[in-house]
């Protein structure tokens, strides 16, 4: 004990030993001592002397301070000063600080050391596991010690350090857990682990971002302050970056769970935005830089269009335009602002339509985009704005025709306004102002209004521009080619050149209306054919594309100015390989390359920003076609001229017929439906008429009961005629009965009725649906089903009647029972009966006698329903048979457009025999055929599954 106080105290008796030294003789103290309290005075004293002998304590201690953290793990104390001991060990933060009035070498040494110390504590991956175990003791002096020992670790090895934490169980998930450690500087320093881990590592991103982080990230953005917080929010922030950047699946996991909508309240800034601090600025730079990842041109295009949707669905893009107009915003963050707003916008017809509405807050109010403008051609705005401004107006008109028709109609002369600026004219007052950068920005915007819009080309043709008083007018398409031949500088040519090609590109008029001035084809001859330094060689090739772009594009409308001729004139005074050499130079550029890579337009200087994204995708397309168009002879030209237009006639004959297919194909497709649709009808008529045959035979049963009650009640009769009384009970209680079963008959009457009513109905139905169908011969089938079906109740029916006649014949034969019995019975009584006996019976005979005579009617009446139910079962049976005639017709229709299709296969068959000897013919000639045998095959396709659909 005293040898460790006078280490920590400085006290020597004697000789002071070295740093070396007493550093071994405290690493033999850890490895020897059994008590606990020397084991951590020892390591108390290695933590002390680690940041003065650093190389010392991690060459010697290293081992023993891991033995440590395995063996005295009961102790949080030790840990922590193991773990402090370690981190001065690997991490070169301290090194950085004290070595910043070093030079580079001691710098670079002391990287080195961590390196080396950080290799050699992870070539046991255990150990790594084993502190990825120690983070989860929630003692502030061994969980904090182990966050920072593992940032060190990450930031000197990040991709083995990831992959032993992602080969671990749960060691992504006990990271996580910091994010919600209740003391502040454990959670902060787990913000600066994550942001290390994330790094590069698309597994890892992934399983954090499914570990709720991106909801935890938001919450501590939101309790810091947002854009008002500290240092916090910008961790949060970049830790936010790591996990979306690249990372389709994390960005659409985002937009799903409904964060981007919690991104809104970031932008909300007050009216007074005057003192802006340094962290404010950043953080508010950090969140548009997330809202450009969600919506970066390199992601998919379905996930950016979902983004810009859902951002103005939520209200964001309305709260950048607010921005973007507000004053007082700083400038770096306008600048941010601005490309933000341009990539949202970019491609979403919704967005752009809401952009061009915006108005700034001046007076007279000014749309945005004219403020934007004024910007962009106004030389005094810094660089990166202007650039901003230049990627904003061109994603408003990417695939934006609407917006491309407006911005030229605010230079036609029907549409110009004298009293109010507009895009047109502040383009045209940049095209042709003495800044060159400013007219180099105004002929690409200008070029972005003309891109893949054939009807704006023409229209721009009209323009006309009033160069000076008392000359005529001239157009813009001349101007531009006269200032191009005064010799400007070089930036402002170049910008010309790419609006020209642009311009005249796919347009044989503007083609033409280029050619008509004279002075156009020499003036481009004589560029291309001198000898001119390094910066004129990219003016030259441009040159080079655009006298290319004439002749490709010519229709031979200008006799001194045909494809024949203008490559005659190149061969001449050029030559076609000096030609093709000069044209070739434009895609060696350096500048070429960089612009190439993506939309934005990010230079580091004014004086390289020469090519265009869109125009370097031009380039890249014409350049082809050019060379071969140039060495194309004429005899070469009019062959693919005529190969060209017999192939657009056999085209227009195959689109003819696979119109025509379709149509039938549509029109097979609806007979089917309905064919469908009267198989389910048939199966409903026939459950119904299976229903009817039930209640049929029921009826049937319940008569024969009757009858059979009946015939035991005459017999009774016939045995009992003594006692006139007991007659006339008799004959109540039968007429009592057949009243009530001839109610029952009338019941069922009705009840037979009704269902041959809903038979009716589906037969009519029925009817209709057949005349628009071509049923095949399992149609037939089905209604001579039905046809029996319906014979069968009919002769039913027909049964019915005869058994309700006998039920009449029966109630006949039974009254003249009772009135004999009546007869027999009055002589025989006796004499003493009295006149009111006497009246008595004979009224009760008069009211049975009235009785029979109402069911008498009422038979009657049942008898004519059954008569008028007869004639319409023949109705319905003529109906059938009509239909089954038309059906036969349809069928017969059928097959003749079958056989049709057959023809019209086989004509297919042999005009793609003639196309594939017509590209025969080309690929002899020496010409490529691009993209024919893909069309061809797919026709072949199409052809192949709609005979299969046919046979089906």
């Amino acid at each position: 004990m005293n040898f460790f106080r006078g280490v920590i105290s400085g006290q020597a008796a004697g000789p002071q030993p070295s740093g070396a030294e007493t550093i071994q003789k405290l690493c033999d103290r850890v490895a020897s001592s059994t008590l606990l309290e020397d084991r951590r005075d020892a390591v108390r004293a290695l933590k002390s002397l680690s940041k003065k002998y650093r190389m010392e304590v991690g060459t010697q201690a290293m081992d023993h301070l891991i033995n440590i953290l395995q063996t005295d793990r009961s102790d949080s104390e030790i840990l922590g000063y193991a773990l402090d001991t370690l981190y001065n060990v690997i991490c070169n933060d301290e090194e950085e600080e004290q070595d910043e009035s070093e030079d580079e070498n001691a710098q670079k040494q002391a990287d080195d050391l961590g390196l080396q110390f950080t290799d050699t504590f992870v070539q046991d991956p255990e150990h790594v596991t084993l502190l990825l175990t120690l983070l989860e003791e929630f003692d502030f002096h061994v969980r904090w010690p182990g966050v920072k020992l593992l940032t060190a670790l990450l930031k000197n090895q990040g991709p083995q350090i990831q992959g032993i934490i992602l080969v671990s169980p749960m060691g992504v998930s006990r990271l996580m857990d910091l994010l919600a450690d209740s003391r502040e500087v454990i959670r902060n320093d787990g913000l600066l682990l994550l942001q290390q881990l994330t790094k590069s590592n698309a597994a890892i991103q992934k399983i954090v971002a499914f570990e709720n982080a991106f909801e935890r990230l938001l919450d501590i953005i939101t309790e810091e302050g947002s854009s008002d917080g500290g240092i916090v929010v910008e961790d949060c922030l970049l830790l936010l970056l790591n996990l979306l950047k690249n990372n389709s699946s994390n960005q659409n996991f985002f937009k799903e769970g409904s964060y981007i909508q919690r991104m809104k309240p970031w932008f909300e800034v007050g009216d007074d935005n005057s003192g802006w601090s340094a962290q404010k600025v950043t953080n508010l730079h950090l969140m548009l830089q997330l809202v450009r990842v969600m919506v970066s041109p390199v992601n998919s295009p379905g996930a950016t269009a979902s983004c810009q949707k859902s951002m103005f669905q939520c209200g964001l893009l309305q709260q950048l335009c607010t921005i973007l107009m507000a004053t007082g915003v700083p400038a770096d963050i306008l600048t941010e602002t601005i490309n933000t707003v341009s990539e949202v916008i970019r491609g979403s017809q919704v967005n752009q339509d809401y952009f061009a509405s915006v108005n700034a807050p001046s007076n007279p109010p000014r749309p945005a985009i004219v403020v934007l403008l004024m910007s962009m051609v106004n030389e005094r705005q810094p660089f990166v704005l202007r650039c901003a401004v230049l990627y904003c107006f061109q994603c408003f008109l990417y695939k934006n025709q609407k917006g491309q028709g407006e911005i030229v109609a605010t230079l036609l002369p029907s549409t110009i306004d004298a009293n109010s600026i507009s895009a047109g004219q502040l383009l045209c007052g940049g095209l042709f102002s003495a800044d060159s950068l400013s007219n180099w920005c105004a002929a690409v915007a200008l070029a972005h209004a003309l891109q893949d819009n054939l009807t704006q080309k023409e229209q721009l043709l009209r323009v006309q521009l009033a160069t000076s008083l008392g000359k005529p007018p001239v157009s813009l398409l001349q101007q531009c080619t006269n200032i191009l031949s005064q010799g400007s500088k070089v930036q402002t040519r170049v910008g010309l050149l790419m609006l020209l090609c642009t311009w005249i590109s796919n347009c044989p008029i503007a083609v033409t209306h280029f050619l008509h001035n004279q002075e156009n084809v020499p003036f481009l001859t004589a560029q291309i054919s001198e000898n001119l330094g390094e910066d004129e060689r990219l003016v030259q090739g441009l040159c080079a594309l655009l006298l290319g772009i004439c002749i490709y594009y010519n229709d031979n409308s200008l006799e001194n100015y045909t494809k024949e001729k203008l490559k005659q004139l190149i061969e001449k005074r050029i030559g076609k390989e000096n030609f093709v050499e000069k044209l070739c130079f434009i895609t060696k550029h350096e500048l070429y390359s960089r612009a190439a890579q993506k939309p934005q337009p990010v230079f580091p200087s004014p004086e390289q920003m020469l090519f265009d994204h869109e125009f370097t995708k031009l380039v890249k397309e014409l350049e082809g076609v050019i060379t071969k168009a140039v060495h194309k002879s004429s005899e070469e030209e009019k062959k693919e001229e005529e190969v060209k237009k017999t192939l657009e006639q056999h085209d227009n004959i195959v689109t003819q017929y696979k119109e025509l297919i379709r149509e039938q194909d549509a029109q097979l497709q609806e007979l089917k439906e309905q064919v469908a649709c009267m198989t389910s009808q048939n199966e409903q008529l026939q459950a119904t008429i299976t229903q009817q045959q039930s209640q049929i035979l029921q009826h049937k049963d319940q008569y024969n009961i009757l009858k059979l009650k009946l015939a035991k009640e005459n017999q009774g009769q016939s045995n009992s005629q003594g006692d006139g009384s007991q007659v006339n009970g008799l004959q109540t209680e039968e007429l009592t009965q057949l009243r009530e079963e001839v109610e029952e008959l009338r019941k069922q009457h009705s009840l037979l009725q009704t269902q041959l009513g809903d038979k009716d109905a589906l037969i009519s139905s029925l009817k209709s649906g057949a005349a628009q169908t071509a049923e095949g011969p399992a149609g037939g089938s089905d209604d001579t089903e039905l046809l029996q079906e319906l014979e069968a109740l009919r002769s039913q029916v027909q049964s019915q009647s005869t058994e309700i006649g006998q039920l009449k014949m029966e109630r006949q034969d039974l009254l003249r029972r009772a009135e004999v019995g009546c007869s027999d019975t009055l002589p025989s009584s006796d004499s003493s009966l009295d006149a009111a006996k006497m009246a008595e019976l004979e009224s009760r005979l008069g009211a049975q006698t009235s009785e029979m005579e109402r069911l008498k009617a009422e038979v009657k009446n049942l008898s004519e329903s059954r008569a008028e139910l007869e004639k319409r079962l023949d109705s319905t049976t003529s109906t059938v048979a009509i239909l089954q005639t038309e059906k036969e017709k349809l069928q017969t229709d059928v097959q003749e457009s079958k056989k049709e299709q057959d023809d019209l296969l086989m004509l297919l068959a042999d005009q793609d025999q003639k196309i594939t000897n017509l590209k025969k013919r080309l690929k002899e000639l020496g010409e490529t055929v691009e993209d024919e045998d893909d069309l061809d095959t797919r026709d072949q396709t199409d052809d192949d599954d709609e005979e299969d659909e046919d046979e089906d």
